[in-house]
């Protein structure tokens, strides 16, 4: 009987372990995918472990060694580590598999397919569109040190951890190794402070920046880092302090444009994680907001709650219908959230339509509350018309905010319809007429709006992408020769109007207009040149010769932005999707091919040097 009964047990089968996201995570990773190499041996023999907070350094390189991103100032970016707790922070797969392995004070590079960084499937981190997802990269990581940090008792909720400089209030207390209490804040208002002003024990910080609200937890503080502060006195003589906190409650405070200058800070919480329910771009945004003057009487000069009849503003987001310091903001918040804006004038009304009772200057104050917000419409499921249709209407907010010179918004509205473009498929040869002469405007719209900016060389890549696949586009060679012209490639422009003409006889007025163009060009660019170096064959051997460059770079700069202005009234708007008019042209872009046609007219083409 017992033997049945052990038979019988052991044919029950043992419940599995539920695997933990981050394993799950792991379990994609295969052979070669991610390869380590050591630059610089760590110190010591222990690695971190999940719980314990990390701070290192990263760099990003292509593997030509092209810098992506680093956190290094000396490779652009802000000089600040990065902070992480093992097991708790959002990672990409990569170092969440390689970090562990490194010890302190190490430099390695970790090389990394796609799906082990950013390009890996549901990653849990997000990057802007022009980050080389899709490609294989070095990640160079100096850890700097790792702390055991906390032990948890009570779990939070969310995941959202407090962080500079957010507002925070807990229960503290604190006491040693041994058991001596040093500190008790656990009765009458929770301890108040501002996360990042030095308010609580530097290790204590770090403790509480990886907690959630809610979260009851001991954090591990050595003495290094039981720093001066208002909550308590350095203690003498004590290794280590245990402080027993319970995360109360922490408000939002973000520093929008990291200078101090667009301070957002929430004053009720909205539904959702922060960023993942926060509203994308193309949102159809409804909020109600306050308006204030930054000043001792906080006027108010608009309340979409009086003065819009008590109906909500609704806009759309990335369509310049807001100033761009409110849209910002707006953009970080949770539906049903309230915050509270502060914006400086270059952000607020200096360069928008400003309100009649908002002095030029102004700082603005702007109570917000998102209401709510309509996803981007899913073009799934739509037939070939609709999706053409939906299309237009956003090429056509396009167009209005490159006619209002909001040529940012209005690039970032092309390149969108772009990528959608790269999940339709037209069915018949119609349609693929339709849709290929859709995406080439496209193109040419992005490249009129990078001309607008003075990005010659990517006007002229974005006119190359229409040519590689129909050289005989008139429309890109017109582009792309008003690109070449701003840019001082003379030769290469009239050889593209000279084309133009020659693929189609209807659009020879716009080239003929355009080489005249071009001559003019070339003519003042000569001009100056000769007056710049007026002199310079005149003098005698050993004498100095005086070039007239004393003011020549400031008189072509503005001669040439006089000519560009002329240029804006003198466009054929009819032949282009959205007006040309080249930027202003500096002269060190000329300088080589003008000063040869310069010396070939002295007859010194052919000169030797004896």
């Amino acid at each position: 009987m017992t033997v049945h009964e052990g038979e019988e047990q052991e044919s029950v089968p043992q419940k599995k372990k539920t695997l933990s996201d981050a394993e799950k995570r792991k379990q994609k990773i295969v052979p070669g995918s991610l390869m380590k190499a050591v630059i610089k041996p760590g110190g010591g023999e222990s690695t971190p472990s999940d719980g314990d907070r990390v701070m290192y350094h990263c760099t990003v390189r292509t593997l030509d060694g092209v810098v992506v991103e680093s956190t290094r100032s000396e490779c652009g970016g802000k000089g600040t580590p990065i902070r992480h707790v093992l097991g708790k922070s959002k990672m990409i797969l990569g170092l969440l598999e390689g970090v562990p392995t490194m010890l302190k004070g190490e430099v390695a590079m970790f090389k990394m397919k796609p799906e082990l960084h950013y390009g890996e499937a549901d990653c849990p981190l997000t990057v802007p569109d022009s980050f080389p997802k899709e490609d294989e990269l070095h990640f160079e990581i100096e850890m700097l040190d790792f702390c055991k940090v906390k032990k948890v008792i009570n779990e939070g909720q969310g995941w959202e951890s407090p962080r500079e400089p957010y507002e925070v209030k807990a229960w503290i207390s604190a006491k040693t190794i041994e058991g001596k209490e040093i500190l008790s804040r656990t009765h009458g208002e929770p301890y108040f402070f501002t996360f990042g002003k030095s308010e609580v024990p530097k290790g204590l910080e770090m403790g509480i920046g990886t907690m959630t609200r809610g979260e009851k937890a001991v954090v591990y503080v050595a003495n290094q880092y039981t720093t001066q502060s208002p909550l308590m006195p350095i203690i003498e003589g004590v290794e280590e302090v245990w402080f027993e906190i319970e995360l109360v409650h922490f408000i939002q405070v973000r520093d929008v444009l990291g200078d101090g200058r667009i301070i957002k800070r929430r004053i009720r919480d909205g539904r959702g994680d922060f960023p993942m329910d926060c509203p994308l771009h193309d949102s159809l945004l409804r909020i109600h907001y306050k308006g204030m003057l930054l000043n001792d009487e906080k006027m108010v000069f608009y309340n979409t709650r009086v003065d819009n009849n008590g109906q909500p503003l609704e806009f759309g987001s990335g369509e310049g219908l807001v100033p761009e310091g409110l849209e910002m903001c707006v953009r970080l918040m949770l539906p049903g959230e309230i915050a509270l804006v502060t914006c400086p004038p270059d952000y607020a009304y200096d360069k928008f339509p400003r309100p009649a009772n908002v002095p030029e200057g102004a700082h603005i104050q702007w109570e917000i509350e998102l209401l709510g917000f309509e996803m981007p419409k899913d073009w799934t499921g739509l037939n070939f018309q609709a999706i053409m249709d939906e299309a237009d209407k956003i090429r056509g907010t396009g167009n209005r905010l490159f006619k209002e010179g909001k040529f940012e918004l209005a690039k970032a509205k092309y390149e969108k319809m772009l990528r959608e473009f790269n999940h339709v498929n037209p069915q018949d040869d119609e349609e693929g007429k339709v849709f290929l002469n859709a995406r080439n405007s496209l193109h040419l719209n992005v490249a009129a709006c990078y001309l607008k900016m003075g990005e010659c060389r990517k006007s002229i890549e974005a006119c190359n992408k229409v040519l590689d696949a129909s050289p005989a586009h008139a429309k890109a060679l017109y582009r792309r020769g008003m690109a070449y012209m701003s840019a001082g490639d003379f030769e290469e422009a009239r050889a593209d109007f000279k084309m133009m003409m020659s693929v189609d006889k209807s659009y020879e007025p716009d080239a003929t207009t355009a080489l005249v163009k071009l001559k003019q060009k070339e003519q003042e660019v000569e001009r100056k040149a000769r007056t710049q170096f007026k002199g310079l064959f005149d003098k005698k051997p050993g004498d100095i010769a005086e070039a007239g460059v004393g003011n020549s770079r400031d008189i072509m700069l503005s001669e040439n932005q006089k000519n560009d202005n002329k240029e804006d009234s003198d466009g054929d708007k009819e032949f282009l999707e959205a007006e040309d008019a080249p930027p202003r042209m500096g002269f060190l872009s000329h300088l080589w091919p003008t000063g040869r046609r310069f010396f070939t007219a002295f007859g010194l083409d052919r000169c030797s040097i004896l």
